[in-house]
Order: C-alpha cells, then sequence, then structure tokens
C-alpha cells in the first residue's frame, strides 16, 4: 500500500510539472514585440515616474488631436479599424497604458485608474498637448472620463465606448480569466501562464460574432501580455478603481461628449452607456444593435465614421 501511495505521488508531481512546462509562457522581450508589431508610426516618450510609453501616430501633424485609450489587457492596435477615417481630418495617438502593449513600466508598477490618469496627463505634457480630445473603450473609457474630471481645460471632446464606470454586480458569465482574477493563486498562476486560451475564450464572449476574434488577433493580446512586467501589471491592477461612476460626479464634466454602447454587450451592460449620457450634460449617445463590448473592432468603418461626424460638427478645437 506504501509502495503504491509513492506510486501515486510521484506521478501526481510528474503530471503537475508536465502540466506547468505546457502551460508555462515566458516573457517576450521587447525587441521582438516591438520587430513584431510596431510598425510605421510607432513612437516613445520617457515620462516621470519610470514610464516609457508607446504610442503611435497617424495623421497631418499640424491637425488638431484625438488621443485612444484601450481597454484592460488590449493594446494600440485596437484601434487599427477607426485610423483610417479619423487620420483623415485628425491627428490620431493610440497610445499604450502602462501595462500594455509595448509601454514599458518599472518593476513594481501597480495600475489603477487614478495611475492611468496621471499617466496620460504626463503623456500629453510630454507631447506640448495643450488642447485634445480624449476617446477610450472599457477600462480606457474609464480612464478617459476620470481625466475629463481631473483636467477640464486639456479636452476639447470626449468619446466613452463600452466605458467602465458604473459600480454594479459582475455578469452572469463572467469570462474565466475574470473569474480566475478574484483570487490570489489565481492572479499569481495568470502572470506565470500564457493566457491565450483564456483571451480567446474571453474575447468571443465579448462579442457578437465570434468571427470578427481571428487568431492574429488573438496572438497579439496574448504575445503583447508576456512582455516583460506586463502580467505582473494586470494581475495588480485596481479594477475596482475604475468603478466609481456616480450622476453626481459625472454632472461636473463640461466637454462636449459622445457615448457610444454595443447593445448585446455582455461584460459592461448598455443600460451603462444610457447612465452616462443622462448624468453628463450634453452627451449624445449611440447604441449598436447587435454588437457587444467591442465597437471599434466589430464594427469599425461605422463606429468610426459616427465619431468623426461628432468631431467634426465640433469644428477644430480653440
Amino acid at each position: 500500500m506504501l509502495r503504491l501511495l509513492v506510486v501515486a505521488l510521484v506521478a501526481l508531481v510528474l503530471l503537475l510539472a508536465a502540466a506547468w512546462l505546457w502551460l508555462r509562457g515566458p516573457d517576450i522581450p521587447y525587441a521582438a514585440l516591438e520587430a513584431r508589431y510596431g510598425g510605421p508610426g510607432s513612437e516613445y516618450v520617457e515620462v516621470p515616474g519610470g514610464l516609457t510609453l508607446h504610442y503611435r501616430a497617424d495623421g497631418d501633424p499640424s491637425r488638431p488631436v484625438v488621443v485612444l485609450l484601450h481597454g484592460f489587457g488590449d493594446a494600440f492596435t485596437s484601434w487599427d479599424g477607426w485610423v483610417p477615417v479619423l487620420a483623415a481630418k485628425w491627428r490620431v495617438l493610440s497610445l499604450d497604458l502602462p501595462g500594455h502593449g509595448l509601454t514599458r513600466a518599472p518593476e513594481g508598477y501597480r495600475a489603477s485608474a487614478e495611475g492611468h490618469v496621471e499617466a496620460v496627463e504626463r503623456f500629453a505634457t510630454a507631447l506640448g498637448l495643450t488642447r485634445f480630445a480624449l476617446a477610450g473603450n472599457s477600462m480606457g473609457g474609464g480612464v478617459a472620463w476620470q481625466y475629463a474630471l481631473a483636467h477640464p481645460a486639456q479636452l476639447s471632446a470626449l468619446v466613452l465606448v463600452d466605458a467602465a464606470g458604473w459600480p454594479s454586480p459582475p455578469p452572469k458569465e463572467l469570462p474565466l480569466a475574470f473569474r480566475i482574477l478574484q483570487y490570489r493563486a489565481g492572479r499569481w498562476l495568470l502572470a506565470h501562464i500564457d493566457n491565450r486560451p483564456l483571451i480567446e475564450e474571453g474575447l468571443r464572449r465579448d462579442v457578437v460574432d465570434p468571427a470578427v476574434i481571428t487568431p492574429a488577433l488573438v496572438d497579439r493580446w496574448a504575445a503583447f501580455q508576456r512582455a516583460p512586467g506586463h502580467r505582473e501589471i494586470l494581475m495588480s491592477t485596481a479594477l475596482g478603481s475604475f468603478a466609481t461612476a456616480s450622476e453626481e460626479r459625472l454632472r461636473a464634466i463640461g466637454v462636449p461628449t459622445l457615448v457610444l454602447h454595443g447593445e448585446s454587450d455582455p461584460l459592461i451592460p448598455v443600460a451603462s452607456g444610457r447612465r452616462f449620457a443622462t448624468a453628463i450634460p450634453g452627451a449624445r449617445l449611440v447604441t449598436y444593435p447587435g454588437v457587444g463590448h467591442l465597437p471599434q473592432i466589430e464594427i469599425p468603418a461605422r463606429s468610426a465614421a459616427d465619431v468623426a461626424a461628432f468631431l467634426d460638427g465640433l469644428g477644430a478645437p480653440p
């Protein structure tokens, strides 16, 4: 019996070791990621706090500026479908927030809404942006409206795309990755393995037509999350800091605002978008039937055209 127990324990250890070797995902060096995904327009700027912020610049530098902020786990490439439309009349800066894309953050960096707002402000200061439009999806939308409250004089317009902000119970079918994030051991595991299967599962849940979630898109998401230090930052992000919206706070936003929201968003329900549009004075609301959490990926031409029409209607920023 003792021998059988020892054999069983050895087999279990070997099985766990094999599983770990199969699941583990070592970091991908920045140089490799830059060579694969950087491309024309990639720029870097060093800002206080040890951050090297990456952004892609498109359009005529003399044009008015719009800054685009991606969601949690995403990157500047989220806006690929918007850039050709907006860059015709605007200078488009697609920014990677700390812990995402090609942006580099110091060891031990902890992400939060306040930290991301500060990173955007340091980015704007470094580039000498005194007046610009700001758009964000999901977590990036949560950063955008909090930036509008913290730095109202900086903005000419605000665009919220399925934005985070309202405290609410989690959806009934929360993606597996977000369920694992609720536990310390789970966060440790996600910080050390190749999360591609979880990323694909989550993205396919986020949209109505899973065909838009191509293997290349999933590969890109997974690769960026394996940049040195990124998984640790993602696992340490204070997600609750993005859910602090209230009617009282949002009434203070005086910048022209457009709210876009997919009516079939399973992660942030369309009711959230309607609440933003009601709470922010003068905000315009556009909802998309049959669209989920990522309008910029699911219906890029249509959602970009709505943003372009909104910005064009405002005229050039003073």
